[in-house]
């Protein structure tokens, strides 16, 4: 379980988000909004790319404040528009985050094959289309054993076979390792398509102050 205590987001001395007392099991969380109303502030900062105040914490205790490497160790983020070092390729990008994270070579080069990035590994990340980018966003967001997730708008610009693929890691994860995805998207969620079938929904709703 991840819970936050007296969560704030500030840019400067405007208060752009402010959670009393939140918490979250493993499962998938829709987290919903308009734009602009700090969907991406908290992602990012549940994730410890930019500062925030309040209590963010596992049930075992490890903090975002007090343990920070061993926190982003567990916390995982997928951008919703990434931007890598056009001179890097994806299997410098998947070697050097892997290596953070634990991971063995065999895990990232599956998920490298998974997703069809293996097609395209050795070549630079400036010749990438925003779908090529977006594949490999997701697969490093999925390396390592993190406890928590956090993908923001997953499903944009993704072809049918990176979307199932996608889909199918999910719904094991939370099966078997009982992960924490939090997941923003505007496409639409409903019975008929292939995200409600593998995505167990919870509402939680940010709103702008």
């Amino acid at each position: 379980m991840l819970s936050l205590q007296n969560f704030s987001k500030s840019y400067g001395d405007t208060l752009v988000l402010s959670i009393g007392n939140l918490s979250f099991d493993h499962g998938i969380y829709w987290i919903k909004g308009e734009n602009g109303t700090g969907k991406t502030s908290f992602f990012r900062s549940l994730a410890g790319i930019i500062p925030c105040k309040g209590t963010i914490q596992f049930n075992d205790g490890i903090s975002l404040h007090r343990n920070p490497v061993a926190y982003r160790q567990y916390v995982n983020y997928g951008e919703a528009e990434p931007l890598y070092p056009g001179f890097l390729t994806a299997r410098d990008l998947m070697r050097f985050v892997g290596k953070t994270k634990g991971t063995a070579v065999q895990q990232q080069d599956l998920l490298a094959t998974d997703f069809g990035i293996d097609t395209y590994y050795d070549n630079p990340c400036d010749t990438y289309s925003s779908g090529m980018l977006k594949k490999l966003s997701l697969a490093l967001a999925l390396l390592g054993n993190a406890r928590v997730i956090i993908l923001d708008e997953p499903l944009i610009t993704l072809d049918e076979h990176a979307r199932n693929t996608l889909l199918n890691i999910v719904h094991t994860r939370v099966r078997e390792q009982g992960t924490i995805f939090l997941v923003s998207t505007h496409q639409p969620l409903d019975d008929t398509t292939a995200v409600t079938q593998a995505y167990r929904i919870y509402n939680k709703t940010l709103s702008p102050l």
